[in-house]
């Protein structure tokens, strides 16, 4: 008898644990082939033969049991596995790990990924043994990957089929030179096995109304961000940089927030490349004792999704006194809330298609 209430206990253990499930998971995996982009000419010569290889993800599925995934129309989260062989021996392979989203549209038919992590080169640029491959100039690397796929789930069974296109950008973001990167365009099929047999019901108990009309007060944020890079002279050294940064930002719902602000540079590879090309090219009529400081105004955008959000600013600079691609730079990336002020940030800053840095921050909001 004793056992018998064993056996009864369990059992109604596992049943609440059932009747409380607020998510499931799915794993897929995707064949892609395609090709290059040519997004500089300096990578002409290795655009030769068409790259191909294989995305492994695995997926937690949301129900709107927390706001946000209401909000998002239920998104999906994981992480992703990708190998790609480039068929170029000066190129090599790449393997890279990714943290990436999924969101979904008419009708959840079309899905939409984006992923970001880190990518290992089998064979990165090197003077003497590899000196063609101007496009990857480290082993280790930070890449981006975005996926339209048209999804049918539990075609047979838990097996599901998508296919789609995508596109993998490779870049260290001039951590070290030579940094052109590349782009594949890819076409990818794939197969979706989904772990669990029952399925919660999509929670619908958002206010839509009340979170369209969800303001906040003028918000006021610092920002240090850090990290490594090098200009694109080869062998030019690497240097630290330090930014700082000042914005107010007002949230206009609970998705958006809109930002205004100024950024502060102290790039030290400026110096070194101020400094060379003062001796290189004298007809520039460079010193070499030009500023390498900067000074942008930027306006921004900041997407709230849970505790992490995705920041995209476009800045200018009003302070530049040594020309250096340009004066409209670019940052995207994550941010992600610790408490109700503090939060840590990684985004990349650009001048168009070519990155200066990846930036490691740290930020207060007040």
């Amino acid at each position: 008898m004793k056992l018998f209430y064993t056996y009864f206990l369990i059992l109604c253990c596992f049943s609440a644990i059932a009747q409380d499930k607020t998510h499931t998971s799915y794993v897929d995996a995707n064949y892609f082939g395609g090709y290059i982009g040519l997004h500089n000419n300096e990578i002409l010569h290795l655009i030769q033969e068409h790259p191909s290889g294989v995305i492994l993800s695995w997926n937690k599925k949301t129900f709107g049991f927390e706001d946000w995934e209401q909000r998002f129309n239920y998104p999906d989260y994981g992480f992703s596995l990708a190998y790609q062989n480039f068929n170029n021996p000066v190129l090599g392979n790449n393997v890279s790990i990714y943290a990436h989203y999924n969101f979904y549209f008419l009708n959840r038919n079309v899905m939409f990924r984006i992923g970001q992590g880190l990518a290992h080169n089998s064979n990165p640029y090197d003077r003497e043994t590899n000196f063609k491959n101007v496009a990857f100039g480290s082993t280790l690397m930070s890449s981006t990957y975005a996926m339209i796929n048209y999804k049918k789930e539990r075609i047979f069974d838990r097996f599901g089929l998508q296919a789609g296109v995508s596109l993998i950008h490779y870049s260290n973001a001039n951590v070290k030179a030579p940094n052109n990167g590349t782009n594949t365009i890819a076409f990818n099929l794939g197969v979706t096995y989904n772990l669990d047999e029952e399925v919660p019901e999509y929670q619908k108990t958002l206010d839509k109304k009340a979170d369209r009309k969800f303001t906040e007060p003028i918000r006021y944020n610092v920002v240090f961000r850090s990290g490594i890079n090098q200009s694109d002279l080869i062998g030019s050294g690497q240097y630290p940089f330090y930014i700082f940064s000042g914005y107010a930002d007002k949230r206009i719902n609970r998705k958006s927030a809109l930002q205004v602000g100024t950024d502060v540079f102290f790039s030290n590879f400026l110096k070194e490349l101020i400094r060379f090309r003062s001796v290189a090219f004298p007809n520039e009529g460079l010193s070499g004792d030009e500023d390498f400081k900067r000074v942008g105004v930027f306006v921004g955008h900041e997407l709230f999704v849970n505790k992490t959000s995705l920041l995209s600013q476009i800045g200018y600079y009003v302070y530049y006194p040594f020309e250096f691609e340009g004066r409209v730079y670019i940052r995207a990336g994550l941010k992600r809330y610790f408490g109700k002020k503090w939060f840590g940030a990684v985004t990349l800053k650009s001048h168009g298609f070519r990155a200066e840095a990846v930036e490691f921050g740290i930020g207060l909001r007040l």
